[in-house]
């Protein structure tokens, strides 16, 4: 029953992955943590496993594309990566009702970032017949990969729905490239954040590859409709959704719990 549910929830992130990119992992964690009964700390690497699996898949066709700034990817990996293990040191030893109600605080700004996204772009580190302002961009690079480098250990989410608005409106970079390169540092990221859960943690593989498997077959097909469609209306009404689970998970942790 357990890898039924499994599959059934890792298909429901992957179509969300697929059609919304950034931020469609965020729910992974509530999902396993109330839909198949884990304790949070099994959750977040499960959570961190899917992201990575299905980043991986994404970034591929930009990798192609020529869409990844490495050289910043790498800046914010360099920061994030010791920063998720620092997060994930921290969240072992966290009550799990303290990991949750911050968690959802992660997911009530993802939701208002969501409902406030513009797509306006920045100038910090314009670039101009292939430059980059390195001397603006690396302080703004640095403090951006260690935040989320410590929400991604702390809690089990990506990070994408800080990465990207970052990388646009903080640093300049155009939004197709500010995607590819946020790809890479998720997966980075992620990887640090399974090592360090997995050390002090068993997880249960068989739900793990139903649910990861069912999210990147899913994500693989709605990404492929996702460009064909105006996903501005979904993004609004899943960032509805992501409030709205927020305010589930406080209420349960502190009012029913």
């Amino acid at each position: 029953m357990a890898v039924t549910i499994g599959l059934a929830l890792g298909a429901l992130i992957g179509l969300l992955l697929g059609l919304l990119g950034a931020g469609g992992s965020i729910l992974a964690v509530p999902a396993l943590v109330y839909g198949l009964g884990l304790e949070v700390q099994q959750a977040i690497p499960i959570s961190l496993i899917v992201v990575a699996s299905a980043s991986a898949v994404g970034v591929l066709p930009k990798i192609r594309a020529g869409q990844v700034r490495w050289r910043m990817a790498a800046i914010f990996a360099a920061a994030g990566i010791p920063a998720a293990v620092v997060g994930s040191a921290i969240s072992r030893h966290l009550p799990q009702p303290v990991v949750l109600a911050g968690f959802a605080v992660v997911m009530v700004v993802a939701g208002i970032r969501m409902l406030a996204d513009r797509g306006a772009t920045g100038t910090a580190c314009k670039i101009e017949a292939g430059r980059v302002n390195w001397r603006r961009c690396a302080p703004r690079s640095i403090g951006a990969g260690l935040l989320v480098g410590l929400l991604t250990g702390l809690f089990g989410v990506g990070g994408g729905f800080l990465i990207v608005p970052a990388l646009v409106v903080m640093l300049g970079v155009e939004m197709s490239a500010a995607i590819g390169t946020s790809l890479v540092i998720i997966i980075a990221n992620s990887a640090a954040g399974i090592v360090s859960h997995l050390q002090s943690i068993s997880i249960d593989w068989r739900v793990t590859a139903a649910f990861v498997a069912a999210a990147m077959v899913t994500s693989l097909t709605a990404g492929h409709f996702g460009t064909k469609t105006d996903t501005t209306r979904l993004q609004r009404w899943f960032a509805y959704l992501v409030l709205a689970v927020a305010g589930y998970v406080l209420i349960d942790t502190f009012v029913v719990g």
